[in-house]
């Protein structure tokens, strides 16, 4: 948790990059772009097989690697044997990292935005890395490849030709239960992530707002553990007879 200084001082820091956004995004493009490029890949939720040979060449081929926590990544690229410079980029640091990252890029620099797990910037840190990058004209490139939240949805059960990405709901009650409301009428299944510590607060706010509809928990997925269970919404979480309520779940929901 950050100090009431560093938390001054990272409103400030922020603040400074939208205002440099706001200026870039105002400025008339040029007819090139800069000489490097950004790479979007997406990596494994579990299993670390499941790396693309795409994405692997591309890890291999560029400088530098972005990615959510150095020592996560480090990992993957150990387990490849790929040995890349990694830069830490997060929401605590991005209002300074983000300068530095254009800079290589504008040298000439290759570089590859990865998450801890799954594709960057679905419910990961990335999105103002990629609106500055939109801004400076730089060559973009995303990789596919897993993404929690359609893997989960491919295995439910649950109606897939329409759904709605809700992500993560804010840990206060009352606040998640305005947000449950504002969906409890859409005609799509609801996919939701949620942390081990939050979740059966989440499951017991579900129900209060949507009912004892159709529900299925992912959890560990691709791992060794993995569980899914199919059932409904209960009053009582509790009684989800699920092996262990450890690990993240994505949390999909029947819809209206």
């Amino acid at each position: 948790m950050q100090a009431p200084a560093s938390r001054a001082r990272h409103s400030r820091h922020q603040q400074g990059f939208w205002l440099w956004l706001a200026y870039a995004h105002q400025q008339p493009l040029s007819g090139a772009s800069v000489n490097g490029k950004l790479f979007i890949v997406a990596t494994p939720i579990g299993n670390l097989g499941d790396l693309s040979s795409r994405a692997l060449a591309t890890l291999r081929e560029v400088d530098l690697i972005a990615c959510e926590d150095t020592r996560h990544t480090l990992k993957l690229l150990r387990y490849y044997e790929v040995q890349k410079p990694l830069l830490s980029l997060h929401e605590h640091n991005e209002a300074a990292r983000i300068p530095q990252l254009l800079e290589k890029i504008r040298a000439g620099q290759k570089v590859a935005l990865v998450s801890d797990a799954g594709t960057p910037l679905v419910s990961d840190p990335g999105y103002r890395f990629l609106q500055a990058a939109l801004a400076e004209r730089v060559e973009i490139e995303a990789l596919p490849g897993p993404c929690a939240a359609i893997n989960a949805l491919v295995l439910s059960g649950l109606p897939s030709d329409r759904f709605f990405f809700a992500g993560f709901l804010t840990p206060k009650s009352a606040a998640r239960l305005r947000s449950l409301e504002t969906l409890r009428d859409l005609q799509a299944t609801l996919i939701f992530y949620e942390s081990p510590h939050r979740i059966q607060k989440f499951l017991r706010d579900a129900y209060r707002v949507l009912g004892p509809r159709r529900l299925v928990l992912a959890r560990e997925m691709t791992k060794i553990y993995e569980e899914i269970y199919r059932g409904r919404l209960l009053e009582d979480p509790a009684a989800i007879p699920l092996r262990s309520w450890k690990g993240e779940f994505v949390v999909l929901v029947s819809g209206a």
